[in-house]
């Protein structure tokens, strides 16, 4: 469990984020939306430690992340596995290489013993004979399922997956939050999705933190959003075509319910 305590962060005289609050699951897919400029990213970096917050704290498992020495942060960073927006492969590295990569960094084990940590985690991700291929030769979302790989092959407390349908198709797109779903459950891992995508909100939402212009707008889950009253969030999820449907049906309800 993460859980975030009145964040506050500025750059210079423009105020960032405003007293954010929130409480990160673990077990469950934590997405944090909003529109571009609505703090999403840089609410993301104080949590994974890039940035500082000026007030407030971010409580791991209940203890202080600001307040740890050296030493301890770092061992927090090992169990904190990341899934960039543009998986962040290394081209001229193979598949088993990249996902190798956090191994040779942080493990002891031996060689052997990586390999068979890399076979594993591929064949989660269903990349089972992907190992000597360079990432050139693969699609968008196998370089997507590569990332989770090696976000995952240190056997991570914590998952941090920035916009990880970024330039996917939707077919594939709900294959990812699929895959993040079933890890995030198996490895019991607290998970953190920072996304636009409305589709991944309704599939994987199992707690949502809608942010606007800085400041924590609405919280929920993926079965109250539908119904939330927040004009500021509606403005937001129902631009989006996929919930169009979903709106009618929903004015439709109350309708039936005024009867």
């Amino acid at each position: 469990m993460i859980e975030i305590k009145n964040i506050k962060k500025s750059f210079g005289e423009k105020t960032i984020l405003h007293d954010i609050s929130a409480v990160m699951e673990t077990g469950k897919c934590n997405l944090i939306i909003g529109a571009s400029g609505s703090g999403k990213t840089v609410l993301t970096k104080c949590m994974v430690g890039l940035f500082q917050p000026d007030e407030g704290d971010i409580l791991y498992e209940g203890e202080s992340m600001l307040n740890m020495d050296e030493d301890h942060r770092k061992e927090l960073r090992q169990q904190i596995g990341m899934l960039f927006q543009g998986s962040a492969l290394f081209d001229s590295m193979t598949v088993e290489e990249n996902v190798m990569f956090p191994l040779d960094m942080f493990s002891k084990l031996s060689y052997r013993e990586r390999k068979e940590r890399v076979n594993e985690v591929l064949e989660k991700v269903n990349l089972k004979d992907a190992n000597k291929k360079f990432p050139a030769e693969i699609s968008g979302g196998m370089k997507k399922r590569v990332g989770i790989a090696r976000a995952i092959v240190l056997n991570p407390k914590y998952l941090f997956c920035d916009e990880p349908n970024s330039g996917l198709d939707p077919q594939t797109s709900l294959l990812i939050d699929k895959l993040i779903k079933e890890i995030t459950t198996e490895y019991n891992i607290t998970t953190i999705v920072v996304t636009h995508d409305m589709n991944s909100v309704m599939e994987i939402g199992d707690n949502i933190l809608f942010m606007h212009q800085g400041y924590k707008q609405w919280e929920g889950n993926n079965k109250e959003i539908i119904y939330s009253k927040d004009e500021k969030l509606n403005d937001f999820i129902f631009a989006s075509e996929f919930l169009q449907d979903a709106k009618q049906m929903r004015m439709l309800e109350d309708s039936n319910n005024k009867k």
